[in-house]
C-alpha cells in the first residue's frame, strides 16, 4: 500500500477493512480472536483494544508459520478455528457458519477449506476436489500443467479444530518454490495420514477478494457501495443518480427518503422516512428526522440533531446542534454548539459566534424566534420565544421572550466625500501616469 497506516486498518466505507471482518465474525459469538501481524503491532492493539490478541510474526515465513504464531494465545482453547485475512474483509457471517458446520458433519474433515471459482482463475493455489472432497491441495507455482485447468481456487480461509490444526502445522515442511512454509499444505497431510478434508465453495467470489494496493482498496470501496446503494433501493429510498451516493458502513436510511446526486454519508449518520436530501450535501454524525429537508450543498456534522420538518438549506453548516422542529436555516449560515427552537427562521448569513479561541460556548434560540440576515449571535446567549434580531445585528446579550434586539452602528452621510475622494485620486494617479 506505500503507507505508514497499517494494510488492514486503511478504511473501506469509513470503516477498516480489519473491522469488517471482525463484524461478520462477531456474530458467531468467538470466544477468543488473535490478530497475526508481521509488523504494526502498536496501531493494531490501538485500533482493536481488548478485543483481540496481537501475535507477531517475524521473520515472517509464509502463512502456515503465520498461523503458528497464534498458537500461545490458544493454548488452552479445545474448540474450533477460522483462519481469516485481514486483507479480506467481506467474508460473510454466513459462509463463516458453513465452514464451521462442514467441519462436524458426520464425516468429520480434519480441515474443512474456502474454495472459489473465479472467471479467471490466474495464480491463485488450487483444490482438486471430487465433490467436496478434497484429493489435494497446490500452490500454483507447484502445480502441473492439467492441475492448474482446475478453475476451483483455493481462497486461504479454512476452519479445523483447535488440536488438529497445531498439530497439523507442526508437520508442515517448505520445500517448495518459495522455500516457505504453506498453509493449504496441512491438508495434504491430513490426506497423507488417511483423514479426510472437505471445501466449502462460495457462490460470489467478490466475497474472497484479497486487498495488496491503493487500486484494490478502490475497487473493493466501488464493490461496497454498489451493493449498499442496491440495499438502500430495495429498502425504500430513491436514488436518483445511485453511483453519485456514498454511503458509510453505518449508514441508516429510512424509507421513502428522497437523495438526490452527490451526496456522501460519513460515520454514524440516521435518516427517518420521508426526508430529502438536495445535492452535494455532506452529512457524518447526524441525525434527521421526518419530513426534513436538506441542501443542496448542506453540511451536517457530528453532532447535528436536525428535527422533524426542520428546513437546512443552501451552504449551510450544522455543527453539535439541535434544530428544532419546523425550524428554518436556509441560506448561508453556521450554526454550532446551539440549541434552536421549534418553528424558528434564522435569515440568511447568519452565525453563532461559538469559539473565542480557547473555549466553546452555547446559543440558545427560543421557539418561533426570528433572527435576521446576516446577524452574529456571540455565544454565550439566550434568545428568547417570538423574539426578532434585526438584521446584521451582533448580539452579545440575552434577549427576552417577544423583544426586538438592534443592534448596529449609527449609520453616518458625509455629502460629496465619494465625489471628492475620486477626483483626488484620479489626480494623483495621473500625475504617476505622467
Amino acid at each position: 500500500m506505500k503507507s505508514d497506516t497499517h494494510k488492514v486498518l486503511h478504511p473501506i466505507a469509513g470503516r477498516p477493512m480489519l473491522e469488517h471482518l471482525l463484524s461478520s465474525a462477531a456474530e458467531l459469538a468467538p470466544a477468543r480472536q488473535v490478530v497475526v501481524a508481521g509488523h504494526g503491532r502498536d496501531q493494531l492493539e490501538k485500533a482493536l483494544g481488548a478485543r483481540a490478541t496481537i501475535a507477531v510474526q517475524d521473520p515472517q515465513h509464509g502463512t502456515a508459520h503465520a498461523v503458528q504464531m497464534a498458537q500461545d494465545a490458544l493454548a488452552d482453547f479445545d474448540g474450533d478455528v477460522l483462519v481469516l485475512y485481514g486483507d479480506v474483509p467481506f467474508v460473510t457471517a454466513e459462509t463463516m457458519r458453513s465452514m464451521i458446520a462442514r467441519l462436524h458433519a458426520d464425516d468429520a474433515p480434519k480441515v474443512v477449506v474456502l474454495g472459489f471459482a473465479p472467471d479467471d482463475a490466474l495464480a491463485y493455489g488450487r483444490v482438486i476436489a471430487d465433490g467436496d472432497a478434497i484429493v489435494k491441495m497446490v500452490e500454483f507455482k507447484d502445480a502441473t500443467e492439467v492441475e492448474r485447468t482446475t478453475k476451483l481456487c483455493n481462497s486461504g480461509l479454512l476452519a479445523a479444530r483447535s488440536g488438529d490444526l497445531f498439530a497439523l502445522l507442526a508437520r508442515v515442511g517448505n520445500d517448495n518454490a518459495q522455500g516457505e512454509y504453506y498453509l493449504p499444505d496441512i491438508v495434504n497431510i491430513a490426506l497423507a495420514d488417511g483423514d479426510h478434508a472437505a471445501v466449502v465453495v462460495t457462490t460470489d467470489p467478490d466475497e474472497v477478494a484479497g486487498i495488496n494496493s491503493r487500486a484494490e482498496l478502490a475497487d473493493a470501496e466501488r464493490r461496497w457501495q454498489d451493493r449498499r446503494r442496491a440495499q438502500a433501493m430495495a429498502d425504500g429510498a430513491t436514488l436518483i443518480a445511485p453511483e453519485t451516493v456514498w454511503f458509510s458502513w453505518d449508514t441508516q436510511i429510512g424509507r421513502d427518503v428522497l437523495i438526490e446526486p452527490n451526496v456522501v454519508f460519513g460515520p454514524g449518520v440516521t435518516v427517518a422516512d420521508y426526508v430529502t436530501i438536495h445535492a452535494f450535501s455532506h452529512l457524518e454524525g447526524a441525525t434527521v428526522g421526518s419530513k426534513a429537508q436538506l441542501g443542496p450543498y448542506a453540511r451536517l456534522r457530528p453532532g447535528a440533531d436536525v428535527r422533524a420538518k426542520a428546513k437546512i438549506g443552501n451552504f449551510v453548516e450544522i455543527k453539535k446542534a439541535v434544530i428544532g422542529e419546523g425550524a428554518k436555516v436556509n441560506h448561508l449560515s453556521y450554526v454550532g454548539d446551539a440549541e434552536v427552537g421549534a418553528g424558528a427562521n434564522l435569515g440568511a448569513g447568519t452565525i453563532t459566534c461559538n469559539y473565542d479561541g480557547y473555549f466553546k460556548y452555547k446559543t440558545v434560540i427560543g421557539e418561533r424566534a426570528f433572527i435576521g440576515s446576516n446577524s452574529a449571535l456571540i455565544a454565550p446567549v439566550r434568545i428568547g420565544k417570538d423574539a426578532i434580531v434585526a438584521a446584521g445585528s451582533a448580539v452579545s446579550r440575552d434577549v427576552g421572550d417577544g423583544e426586538l434586539r438592534l443592534v448596529r452602528a449609527e449609520q453616518m452621510v458625509k455629502p460629496g466625500w465619494a465625489d471628492r475622494f475620486h477626483d483626488a485620486m484620479k489626480k494623483k494617479k495621473a500625475e504617476k501616469q505622467g
